[in-house]
């Protein structure tokens, strides 16, 4: 045997051990599933777990969607496959829980859309276990979900780069008048009246929403997982979202 095709075969065979938050699944095949896992060591990753769906497979109460999972794989030549799971958390409560588990299939969303290739992330790989710590602790009382949901959407956004200005305008850095205060993406947080020709998309929003971001941006759990909102200051958090996803992420739907 050629040298090159032993050190490929040592290659192939070499196994790799990290945790890994497990936010997708595909089933393929027929006994088959492939698992999207954030790790903590190469980032995301996609790991096909071959004959995990059959009920004899010993790795299928380890690993599943919202588990957090010490996992050991081997890379081939062209896919990763699992060879060990040990679960580390299951995250009980919120999936015996509707609501949370919506907002964890939301979660699930965004890690899809912005996490491309394997680039290790530390400050996003903390942020997703303390926020799943928190939404599947049984005594949090929650009283707005979707304001549970942005506080994570807000700061992924925050640890990914995305630096929004919520205290002063974004361009000129003035003052806010709270009666006349817009969002800007392509400024980077809230603008003046003023200033408003530099991005005429700017969305409208009141000094609610600017409060809301201001605790959210300065992780104010307690507030946040607490605080109720109008309905109209409640839209308007949801639009300026859904602009921002579309605006940092293009796959975003």
């Amino acid at each position: 045997m050629g040298s090159n095709k032993l050190i490929g075969l040592i290659k192939m065979a070499f196994k790799y051990r990290t945790k890994g938050f497990i936010f997708k699944k595909n089933d393929i095949n027929e006994s088959d599933r492939v698992f999207s896992i954030f790790t903590q060591d190469f980032g995301r990753l996609e790991i096909k777990a071959k004959a995990l769906r059959k009920i004899t497979s010993k790795l299928r109460a380890d690993i599943d969607i919202f588990y957090l999972s010490e996992i050991e794989f081997i890379q081939g030549k062209n896919n990763k496959t699992l060879t060990d799971a040990v679960k580390i958390k299951k995250f009980d409560t919120l999936q015996e829980d509707f609501k949370r588990f919506k907002i964890a299939h939301q979660v699930s969303e965004v890690l899809d859309n912005f996490l491309k290739g394997q680039q290790k992330d530390d400050k996003a790989f903390d942020l997703l276990n303390e926020f799943f710590d928190r939404i599947n602790h049984n005594s949090l009382k929650i009283k707005n979900y979707q304001l549970v949901f942005q506080y994570f959407f807000w700061n992924f956004l925050s640890v990914q780069g995305y630096h929004l200005e919520v205290e002063n305008c974004a361009t000129c850095r003035g003052r806010i008048n709270p009666y006349n205060v817009y969002f800007s993406n392509k400024e980077g947080g809230i603008i003046c009246e003023d200033c408003l020709s530099y991005d005429k998309d700017a969305k409208r929003v009141n000094s609610d929403v600017i409060k809301i971001l201001r605790l959210i941006l300065k992780k104010d759990w307690d507030i946040i997982s607490r605080l109720r909102v109008g309905l109209s200051s409640q839209n308007l958090l949801e639009e300026v979202c859904e602009d921002s996803a579309r605006a940092f992420c293009p796959a975003h739907c």
